[in-house]
């Protein structure tokens, strides 16, 4: 995917980690201004979304998306990129501040960068980003919730954030369904081409606030190696006809002798998504039941089927007890043939110079890595990558607020669009090149210009793009096209949980990880798995059910 900077330690977290590689949750804050006020469960309006559509500024696409979310596909760039956004959307504005998220280095200030000036001249307007380091992003929103200082526009932090937020969005942030909710997001087209399950998530206390940082809807299922695959006759993911099929796979992919093991780090969410498991909670939508992924007999399963994988030896040793905090590490040892499978979101893959293909041709032309989907007879896809995060918008005047979702709709122009190119790749003949093929190649200039993380003011779904791999680009399309329509609908999307806000991707993610590592590596028996559920429930897991419930019940009357 065209992105220029290394992908974030929220690959693992939003686009689904491998067991016992849980992150540790930012401390929480009190919510400020309303903060006596009881954070409630409510069932999300879908009248409060915006009318979404397929965006097109002309650009043809090699291999077609699906306006159920199967992203577009192009094996080269747009000689003459087009425009997405109209005149100068922030002519006559005051400059607008920002605070996001970064993953890479500090961007050189708007006086050294090239690209940042010649957006703010598109632009028409100023807007002073302060680019925070992704570790120290929640340290940063604290001080700014709890000193009153919020900028016009800023990321909410990945993991934590306040106890209360619909209270604290209430009182500090822009309604803007006003602005965005059905058709009146028209007049930002950039914006209504962010898919629906993105909006949802940025529903509290019955408005619309958040702008999502939109991506694909599932993050994958990991990768594999296609050539160590065909060693043992599996020329196809469709000869793997269920979870025995899977594990005899990898007993004889395991060669210790070689050093070379089956799997890298962890393979429990793809075993439960080949089961049928749910994406941390299934609803039933007769009686409005809600059932964690922990109870359900497909998860169970899935991870009785871990153990055994372990047992066999199938692990490369050591690698399941890695953090989040050493991916590099497990990824780089699959990357060097320590492994056939390892799991990892999907923008890893194409990443330019760092990706899976990239980096795995220049180790060794015969490796083959590919993008792995769920198997078996009744498969699902998980709901876990709709979004990175949202950002958010201080109270300000309904001109202001207009602004400022101008920029919004700019930072989300389509791939190919010139304020794309700029984003991603500055401006031509100082941050990029063009290669024998015309596709954009960064300067050195360039590999710093584009750190400004304008990208993470909003995002439509993002193409599929390699200059590197046509090959590459048609895998991950492949594997969208295979998993988009068994994708599973996120029920937490509809209905918000203050505990689950508050916990269910912080303390109560990390707690079930952490155990899960003790039953799948053996050092517990199965029958503490049984322990496991009703810890977690007692945790907090119980009363985020009884939210969901209530919010569910609210939504039928």
């Amino acid at each position: 995917m065209p992105s220029s900077t290394p992908v974030n330690r929220r690959a693992l977290f939003r686009m689904g980690a491998g067991i016992g590689l849980g992150l540790a949750a930012a401390p929480l804050l009190a919510a400020c201004g309303d903060g006596g006020t009881t954070a409630k469960a409510e069932a999300k309006s879908a009248s409060l979304l915006p009318d979404t559509a397929i965006r097109n500024i002309g650009l043809k696409p090699d291999l077609a998306g699906t306006a159920a979310g199967v992203p577009q596909g192009f094996f080269s760039y747009p000689a003459k990129p087009l425009r997405a956004t109209k005149g100068a959307p922030l002519k006559g504005a005051e400059p607008v501040s920002a605070t996001m998220e970064t993953f890479s280095p500090p961007p050189p200030s708007r006086g050294r960068n090239a690209a940042w000036q010649a957006i703010e001249k598109l632009l028409g307007g100023r807007v002073n980003i302060t680019a925070v380091p992704a570790d120290d992003y929640g340290t940063k929103f604290s001080t700014m919730v709890a000193s009153d200082s919020l900028p016009d526009l800023f990321m909410y932090p990945e993991v934590g954030g306040v106890d209360n937020k619909a209270a604290f969005l209430r009182a500090k942030c822009a309604d803007l369904t006003p602005y965005l909710a059905g058709d009146k997001v028209r007049d930002y087209p950039n914006l209504a081409a962010i898919p629906k399950g993105a909006w949802q998530s940025a529903i509290f206390g019955g408005k619309l606030y958040g702008i999502p940082i939109a991506r694909t809807g599932t993050g994958g299922a990991g990768f594999y190696r296609h050539d160590l695959f065909e060693e043992i006759g599996i020329t196809s993911l469709d000869q793997i006809t269920g979870l025995d099929r899977f594990v005899e796979a990898c007993k004889e992919l395991t060669r210790p002798k070689k050093d070379q093991y089956a799997i890298i780090a962890g393979v429990t969410n793809v075993l439960a998504m080949s089961a049928g498991a749910p994406y941390a909670w299934r609803m039933d939508p007769k009686t409005g039941r809600f059932t964690t992924d922990l109870e359900t007999p497909e998860f169970r399963q899935a991870v009785e089927t871990a153990r055994s994988l372990y047992k066999a030896g199938c692990y490369y040793p050591g690698t399941l007890q890695m953090s989040g905090a050493q991916k590099a590490q497990y990824t780089d040892m699959f990357k060097n043939g320590k492994g056939a499978y390892v799991y990892d979101g999907m923008p890893t893959y194409l990443a330019p110079g760092v990706g899976y293909i990239a980096a795995m041709k220049a180790i060794d032309k015969k490796y083959d890595p590919r993008p792995f989907v769920p198997f078996g007879s009744s498969p699902v896809a998980w709901m876990d990558n709709v979004k990175l995060e949202n950002t958010y918008v201080k109270n300000a005047s309904g001109e202001r607020v207009r602004q400022i979702l101008a920029l919004a709709d700019f930072a989300a122009s389509p791939f190919g669009s010139e304020e794309y190119t700029l984003i991603n790749y500055g401006v031509e003949g100082k941050d990029f090149t063009r290669d024998a093929k015309g596709n954009p190649a960064l300067t050195k200039q360039g590999t710093q210009d584009v750190t400004v993380p304008w990208k993470f003011i909003s995002s439509a779904v993002p193409a599929v793009f390699s200059a590197d791999s046509q090959d590459g680009v048609r895998h991950v399309h492949e594997a969208f096209t295979k998993m988009i329509p068994i994708m599973e609908q996120d029920p937490t999307l509809q209905y918000s949980s203050p505990t689950w806000d508050s916990k269910g991707y912080g303390s109560l993610y990390t707690f079930k990880q952490d155990a899960l590592k003790d039953v799948i590596s053996g050092r517990k028996p199965m029958s503490a798995y049984d322990r496991l559920v009703k810890d977690y429930l007692a945790k907090g897991g119980e009363q985020a059910r009884g939210e969901f419930e209530e919010a569910a019940q609210k939504g039928k009357k």
